[in-house]
Protein backbone atom coordinates (compact mmCIF):
# COMPACT_ATOMS: atom_id res chain seq x y z
CA UNK A 1 0.00 0.00 0.00
CA UNK A 2 1.23 3.48 -0.82
CA UNK A 3 2.66 5.17 2.27
CA UNK A 4 1.57 8.73 2.96
CA UNK A 5 4.34 11.23 2.50
CA UNK A 6 3.03 14.68 3.24
CA UNK A 7 1.08 14.45 6.46
CA UNK A 8 2.51 14.22 9.97
CA UNK A 9 0.57 12.65 12.81
CA UNK A 10 0.10 16.06 14.36
CA UNK A 11 -1.58 17.32 11.23
CA UNK A 12 -3.80 14.27 11.06
CA UNK A 13 -5.05 14.58 14.60
CA UNK A 14 -5.47 18.31 14.21
CA UNK A 15 -7.68 17.67 11.21
CA UNK A 16 -9.73 15.20 13.20
CA UNK A 17 -10.25 17.77 15.93
CA UNK A 18 -11.25 20.42 13.42
CA UNK A 19 -13.86 18.17 11.92
CA UNK A 20 -15.42 17.43 15.31
CA UNK A 21 -17.91 14.58 15.09
CA UNK A 22 -20.95 13.20 13.30
CA UNK A 23 -22.48 16.49 12.19
CA UNK A 24 -21.02 19.46 14.03
CA UNK A 25 -23.20 22.56 14.14
CA UNK A 26 -21.33 24.13 11.26
CA UNK A 27 -21.71 21.00 9.17
CA UNK A 28 -25.42 20.79 9.90
CA UNK A 29 -25.77 24.34 8.64
CA UNK A 30 -24.14 23.27 5.41
CA UNK A 31 -20.60 24.54 6.00
CA UNK A 32 -17.98 22.13 4.66
CA UNK A 33 -14.40 21.58 5.72
CA UNK A 34 -12.44 22.36 2.59
CA UNK A 35 -8.82 21.56 1.91
CA UNK A 36 -7.37 22.54 -1.42
CA UNK A 37 -3.95 23.92 -0.49
CA UNK A 38 -0.95 22.02 -1.84
CA UNK A 39 1.45 20.30 0.52
CA UNK A 40 4.83 21.83 1.08
CA UNK A 41 6.47 18.65 -0.21
CA UNK A 42 7.07 18.32 -3.94
CA UNK A 43 5.38 15.82 -6.24
CA UNK A 44 6.70 14.11 -9.32
CA UNK A 45 6.09 16.50 -12.21
CA UNK A 46 5.32 13.57 -14.44
CA UNK A 47 2.11 12.85 -12.53
CA UNK A 48 -1.00 14.02 -14.28
CA UNK A 49 -2.40 17.19 -12.74
CA UNK A 50 -6.17 17.45 -12.55
CA UNK A 51 -8.60 20.27 -12.01
CA UNK A 52 -12.09 20.07 -10.64
CA UNK A 53 -14.20 19.76 -7.52
CA UNK A 54 -15.27 16.82 -5.37
CA UNK A 55 -17.92 16.97 -2.64
CA UNK A 56 -18.60 14.55 0.18
CA UNK A 57 -20.40 14.43 3.51
CA UNK A 58 -21.43 11.99 6.22
CA UNK A 59 -20.13 10.20 9.30
CA UNK A 60 -17.93 11.87 11.87
CA UNK A 61 -16.55 8.46 12.76
CA UNK A 62 -15.16 8.21 9.22
CA UNK A 63 -14.24 11.90 9.17
CA UNK A 64 -10.71 11.67 10.66
CA UNK A 65 -9.72 9.14 8.00
CA UNK A 66 -11.18 11.13 5.11
CA UNK A 67 -9.81 14.44 6.33
CA UNK A 68 -6.34 12.88 6.53
CA UNK A 69 -6.79 11.60 2.97
CA UNK A 70 -7.91 15.07 1.83
CA UNK A 71 -4.81 16.68 3.33
CA UNK A 72 -2.56 14.11 1.67
CA UNK A 73 -4.37 14.32 -1.67
CA UNK A 74 -3.80 18.07 -1.76
CA UNK A 75 -0.10 17.35 -2.11
CA UNK A 76 -0.65 15.29 -5.24
CA UNK A 77 -3.51 17.21 -6.88
CA UNK A 78 -3.37 20.83 -5.63
CA UNK A 79 -5.84 22.05 -8.25
CA UNK A 80 -8.65 19.72 -7.17
CA UNK A 81 -10.96 21.24 -4.56
CA UNK A 82 -12.23 18.57 -2.15
CA UNK A 83 -14.91 19.58 0.35
CA UNK A 84 -16.06 17.24 3.10
CA UNK A 85 -19.01 18.01 5.36
CA UNK A 86 -19.73 16.17 8.60
CA UNK A 87 -23.49 15.88 8.95
CA UNK A 88 -23.54 12.38 10.39
CA UNK A 89 -24.23 9.19 8.45
CA UNK A 90 -27.93 9.89 8.10
CA UNK A 91 -27.42 13.55 7.28
CA UNK A 92 -24.79 12.64 4.73
CA UNK A 93 -27.16 10.23 3.00
CA UNK A 94 -29.80 12.97 2.83
CA UNK A 95 -27.36 15.15 0.88
CA UNK A 96 -26.34 12.17 -1.26
CA UNK A 97 -29.98 11.51 -2.11
CA UNK A 98 -30.48 15.19 -2.94
CA UNK A 99 -27.63 14.96 -5.44
CA UNK A 100 -25.42 17.40 -3.53
CA UNK A 101 -22.42 15.07 -3.06
CA UNK A 102 -20.23 12.68 -5.02
CA UNK A 103 -19.59 10.39 -2.05
CA UNK A 104 -21.10 9.77 1.38
CA UNK A 105 -19.18 8.46 4.40
CA UNK A 106 -21.00 6.04 6.68
CA UNK A 107 -20.40 4.15 9.92
CA UNK A 108 -23.20 1.71 9.11
CA UNK A 109 -24.68 0.04 6.06
CA UNK A 110 -27.14 2.05 4.02
CA UNK A 111 -30.78 1.50 5.07
CA UNK A 112 -33.45 0.09 2.75
CA UNK A 113 -35.40 3.34 2.85
CA UNK A 114 -32.29 5.28 1.84
CA UNK A 115 -31.73 2.87 -1.04
CA UNK A 116 -35.33 3.40 -2.16
CA UNK A 117 -34.95 7.17 -2.11
CA UNK A 118 -31.75 6.96 -4.15
CA UNK A 119 -33.53 4.73 -6.64
CA UNK A 120 -36.40 7.22 -6.88
CA UNK A 121 -33.88 10.00 -7.45
CA UNK A 122 -32.21 7.99 -10.21
CA UNK A 123 -28.90 7.80 -8.36
CA UNK A 124 -26.96 4.56 -8.73
CA UNK A 125 -24.35 4.01 -6.01
CA UNK A 126 -21.64 1.61 -4.86
CA UNK A 127 -20.55 0.71 -1.32
CA UNK A 128 -16.80 0.68 -0.65
CA UNK A 129 -15.36 -0.45 2.74
CA UNK A 130 -12.41 1.62 4.01
CA UNK A 131 -11.56 0.55 7.59
CA UNK A 132 -12.69 -1.16 10.80
CA UNK A 133 -13.86 0.58 13.97
CA UNK A 134 -14.61 -0.66 17.46
CA UNK A 135 -17.49 1.35 18.91
CA UNK A 136 -16.11 2.24 22.33
CA UNK A 137 -18.01 2.50 25.61
CA UNK A 138 -16.35 4.94 28.01
CA UNK A 139 -16.79 6.12 31.60
CA UNK A 140 -15.21 8.75 33.81
CA UNK A 141 -11.79 7.76 35.22
CA UNK A 142 -13.22 7.98 38.76
CA UNK A 143 -15.67 5.21 37.89
CA UNK A 144 -14.01 2.15 39.42
CA UNK A 145 -17.02 -0.17 39.20
CA UNK A 146 -18.24 -0.37 35.57
CA UNK A 147 -15.00 -1.66 34.09
CA UNK A 148 -16.33 -4.76 32.35
CA UNK A 149 -19.94 -4.90 31.20
CA UNK A 150 -21.91 -7.63 29.48
CA UNK A 151 -24.14 -6.85 26.52
CA UNK A 152 -27.13 -7.46 28.78
CA UNK A 153 -25.84 -4.96 31.33
CA UNK A 154 -25.26 -2.39 28.58
CA UNK A 155 -28.82 -2.90 27.41
CA UNK A 156 -30.15 -2.54 30.95
CA UNK A 157 -28.16 0.66 31.41
CA UNK A 158 -29.13 2.31 28.14
CA UNK A 159 -32.67 1.18 27.32
CA UNK A 160 -35.51 3.53 28.25
CA UNK A 161 -37.84 1.87 30.77
CA UNK A 162 -39.65 4.88 32.21
CA UNK A 163 -37.51 4.98 35.35
CA UNK A 164 -34.61 7.10 36.55
CA UNK A 165 -31.78 4.59 36.75
CA UNK A 166 -29.00 4.43 39.27
CA UNK A 167 -25.81 2.43 39.01
CA UNK A 168 -27.06 0.31 41.91
CA UNK A 169 -30.01 -0.75 39.73
CA UNK A 170 -27.53 -2.54 37.47
CA UNK A 171 -25.51 -4.09 40.30
CA UNK A 172 -26.45 -3.64 44.00
CA UNK A 173 -22.76 -3.30 44.91
CA UNK A 174 -22.42 -0.22 42.69
CA UNK A 175 -23.05 3.38 43.87
CA UNK A 176 -26.55 4.59 44.60
CA UNK A 177 -26.03 7.41 42.11
CA UNK A 178 -28.00 8.43 39.03
CA UNK A 179 -26.50 7.34 35.70
CA UNK A 180 -25.66 10.24 33.36
CA UNK A 181 -25.77 9.42 29.65
CA UNK A 182 -23.93 10.87 26.65
CA UNK A 183 -24.77 9.54 23.20
CA UNK A 184 -24.23 10.42 19.55
CA UNK A 185 -27.24 12.07 17.92
CA UNK A 186 -29.91 10.25 15.97
CA UNK A 187 -28.35 11.24 12.61
CA UNK A 188 -25.25 9.29 13.58
CA UNK A 189 -24.50 5.84 12.22
CA UNK A 190 -22.89 5.11 15.58
CA UNK A 191 -26.26 5.72 17.27
CA UNK A 192 -27.96 3.42 14.77
CA UNK A 193 -25.38 0.68 15.21
CA UNK A 194 -25.56 0.80 19.01
CA UNK A 195 -29.36 0.73 18.83
CA UNK A 196 -29.24 -2.33 16.59
CA UNK A 197 -26.68 -4.50 18.38
CA UNK A 198 -27.20 -3.44 22.02
CA UNK A 199 -30.75 -2.14 22.38
CA UNK A 200 -32.36 -4.44 19.80
CA UNK A 201 -34.27 -1.47 18.44
CA UNK A 202 -35.62 -0.29 21.82
CA UNK A 203 -35.59 3.40 22.75
CA UNK A 204 -32.41 4.87 24.19
CA UNK A 205 -32.62 6.42 27.68
CA UNK A 206 -34.62 9.61 27.29
CA UNK A 207 -32.43 11.54 29.73
CA UNK A 208 -29.35 11.07 27.52
CA UNK A 209 -27.55 14.13 26.20
CA UNK A 210 -27.39 13.66 22.43
CA UNK A 211 -24.81 15.40 20.27
CA UNK A 212 -23.53 15.03 16.72
CA UNK A 213 -20.20 16.33 18.05
CA UNK A 214 -18.22 13.47 19.60
CA UNK A 215 -15.82 15.91 21.24
CA UNK A 216 -18.77 17.26 23.23
CA UNK A 217 -19.53 13.71 24.37
CA UNK A 218 -15.92 13.30 25.47
CA UNK A 219 -16.13 16.48 27.53
CA UNK A 220 -19.40 15.39 29.13
CA UNK A 221 -18.12 12.00 30.26
CA UNK A 222 -14.79 13.46 31.38
CA UNK A 223 -16.60 15.98 33.56
CA UNK A 224 -18.98 13.70 35.48
CA UNK A 225 -18.06 10.74 37.69
CA UNK A 226 -21.39 9.04 36.99
CA UNK A 227 -21.36 9.50 33.21
CA UNK A 228 -21.20 6.86 30.50
CA UNK A 229 -20.99 7.36 26.76
CA UNK A 230 -20.03 5.72 23.46
CA UNK A 231 -18.43 6.73 20.15
CA UNK A 232 -15.79 5.62 17.65
CA UNK A 233 -12.51 4.07 18.78
CA UNK A 234 -10.36 6.91 17.42
CA UNK A 235 -12.05 9.44 19.70
CA UNK A 236 -11.29 7.26 22.72
CA UNK A 237 -7.63 6.94 21.73
CA UNK A 238 -7.40 10.67 21.23
CA UNK A 239 -8.81 11.30 24.72
CA UNK A 240 -7.71 8.25 26.73
CA UNK A 241 -5.94 10.46 29.24
CA UNK A 242 -9.33 11.73 30.46
CA UNK A 243 -11.56 8.67 29.89
CA UNK A 244 -11.66 5.02 30.93
CA UNK A 245 -12.51 2.34 28.40
CA UNK A 246 -15.08 -0.33 29.29
CA UNK A 247 -14.52 -3.95 28.37
CA UNK A 248 -17.51 -5.65 26.75
CA UNK A 249 -17.96 -9.31 27.65
CA UNK A 250 -14.40 -9.27 28.96
CA UNK A 251 -12.83 -7.92 25.77
CA UNK A 252 -11.22 -4.49 25.45
CA UNK A 253 -11.26 -2.76 22.06
CA UNK A 254 -7.76 -2.75 20.57
CA UNK A 255 -6.48 -2.87 17.01
CA UNK A 256 -6.00 -6.61 17.40
CA UNK A 257 -9.40 -7.46 18.95
CA UNK A 258 -11.25 -5.21 16.50
CA UNK A 259 -9.55 -6.67 13.41
CA UNK A 260 -9.99 -10.24 14.66
CA UNK A 261 -13.67 -9.68 15.41
CA UNK A 262 -13.11 -10.60 19.06
CA UNK A 263 -14.53 -7.29 20.24
CA UNK A 264 -18.07 -8.33 19.53
CA UNK A 265 -20.70 -7.12 18.83
CA UNK A 266 -19.26 -3.60 18.70
CA UNK A 267 -16.66 -4.10 15.94
CA UNK A 268 -17.87 -2.75 12.61
CA UNK A 269 -16.72 -1.80 9.13
CA UNK A 270 -16.66 1.81 7.94
CA UNK A 271 -17.69 2.77 4.41
CA UNK A 272 -17.79 5.40 1.76
CA UNK A 273 -20.61 5.26 -0.78
CA UNK A 274 -19.92 6.70 -4.22
CA UNK A 275 -22.24 8.01 -6.89
CA UNK A 276 -21.62 5.84 -9.95
CA UNK A 277 -22.19 8.65 -12.42
CA UNK A 278 -19.64 10.85 -10.63
CA UNK A 279 -17.04 8.09 -10.85
CA UNK A 280 -17.67 7.85 -14.60
CA UNK A 281 -18.06 11.51 -15.51
CA UNK A 282 -15.97 13.42 -12.94
CA UNK A 283 -12.31 12.51 -13.39
CA UNK A 284 -11.35 14.37 -10.20
CA UNK A 285 -13.96 12.49 -8.15
CA UNK A 286 -12.77 9.13 -9.49
CA UNK A 287 -9.15 10.02 -8.82
CA UNK A 288 -9.88 11.14 -5.26
CA UNK A 289 -11.78 7.96 -4.38
CA UNK A 290 -9.04 5.84 -5.97
CA UNK A 291 -6.48 7.71 -3.87
CA UNK A 292 -8.67 7.16 -0.80
CA UNK A 293 -8.75 3.39 -1.29
CA UNK A 294 -5.00 3.29 -1.94
CA UNK A 295 -4.23 5.18 1.27
CA UNK A 296 -7.16 4.49 3.63
CA UNK A 297 -5.37 1.71 5.48
CA UNK A 298 -2.40 3.87 6.43
CA UNK A 299 -4.63 6.81 7.29
CA UNK A 300 -6.94 4.65 9.38
CA UNK A 301 -4.04 3.33 11.44
CA UNK A 302 -2.61 6.85 11.81
CA UNK A 303 -5.78 8.31 13.31
CA UNK A 304 -6.67 5.35 15.54
CA UNK A 305 -8.74 2.94 13.47
CA UNK A 306 -7.88 -0.45 11.98
CA UNK A 307 -7.00 -1.05 8.35
CA UNK A 308 -8.70 -3.70 6.26
CA UNK A 309 -6.75 -6.69 4.92
CA UNK A 310 -4.86 -5.71 1.76
CA UNK A 311 -7.04 -7.89 -0.46
CA UNK A 312 -10.13 -5.95 0.61
CA UNK A 313 -8.61 -2.72 -0.71
CA UNK A 314 -7.56 -4.47 -3.92
CA UNK A 315 -11.09 -5.77 -4.39
CA UNK A 316 -12.55 -2.31 -3.75
CA UNK A 317 -10.16 -0.77 -6.30
CA UNK A 318 -11.29 -3.29 -8.90
CA UNK A 319 -14.91 -2.46 -8.12
CA UNK A 320 -14.16 1.24 -8.49
CA UNK A 321 -12.34 0.70 -11.79
CA UNK A 322 -15.44 -1.08 -13.10
CA UNK A 323 -17.47 2.10 -12.59
CA UNK A 324 -15.28 4.22 -14.83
Amino acid sequence: MKKWKYLTMTAVMGSALMLGACGSDSAQKGNNAETNEPSSSGQDAADKKLQGAVAGDGSSTVAPIIEAVVEEYAGTQPNVKVSVGVSGTGGGFEKFIAGETDFSNASRNIKDEEKEKLDQAGIAFTELPIAYDGLSVVVNPENDWAKDLTVEQLKKIWVEDGKEKKWSDIDPSWPDEKIVYYSPGTDSGTYDYFDEVILDGADLASSATLSEDDNMLVQGVAGDKNAIGFFGYAYYLENKDKLSIVKVNGVEPTNETIEAGEYSPLSRPLFTYVKNSAMKDNEAAYDFIKFTLENAGDMAEAVGYVSLPEDKYSEALKTLEGLK
